[in-house]
């Protein structure tokens, strides 16, 4: 089982980011859920969501506290004791930014990879909604999620106009961290 933890603000898409990626991964025939954790429901405040994508029928219903991946939307969360917690050695945090990993001063024991997802979003959308570009960074990941089934669950989500420039974002993000990856710029 894979298993991904979501940390932003609310309005960042937080919540959207985790449905589109159980859509995705049922639309490659897999088993996933989605389901978000928040305390006041308003714009600006700190918003969790979680995925899971299995070969088998998902049967857990809790938190996820050992995560695969960790994204991290907003990179003032960075700050919040315990947002990095229990990341497996072996998995990997992606963070909003247009920093170097070697520069966030992070000590994880696990792969930290940037993407300016901000940036990526708002030349693509207009609006720094980083969700799916960070999306589509997470599908740079070998066996995670296909780029072609992250496509499919933006287009299913959002109308055509909408689909097609957060597509376009979620390719410049997964570029961008392929990129990295070849580079070794991952810390």
């Amino acid at each position: 089982m894979y298993q991904v933890r979501i940390h932003g603000r609310g309005g960042q898409g937080v919540v959207t980011a985790a449905e589109l990626l159980s859509i995705a991964a049922f639309d490659e025939g897999r088993h996933a859920q989605a389901f978000p954790t928040f305390g006041s429901e308003r714009t600006g405040a700190p918003v969790v969501s979680f995925c899971r994508i299995s070969e088998r029928p998902i049967r857990v219903r809790e938190p996820i506290f050992e995560p695969d991946a960790l994204i991290v939307q907003d990179p003032t969360l960075l700050r919040m004791p315990g947002l990095l917690d229990g990341l497996r050695a072996d998995g990997v945090a992606l963070v909003n930014t247009a920093r170097a990993p070697g520069e966030l001063g992070l000590d994880l024991g696990a792969t930290v990879l940037t993407v300016p997802a901000s940036a990526i979003a708002r030349e693509h959308l207009g609006r720094p909604l980083p969700n799916a570009a960070l999306l589509g960074g997470l599908s740079a990941l070998e066996g995670v999620i296909g780029l072609d089934a992250l496509g499919a669950a933006i287009a299913e989500k959002f109308p055509s106009a909408i689909a097609d420039a957060n597509i376009a974002a979620a390719r410049a993000a997964h570029d961008h961290v392929l990129a990295e990856l070849r580079e070794g710029i991952a810390c």
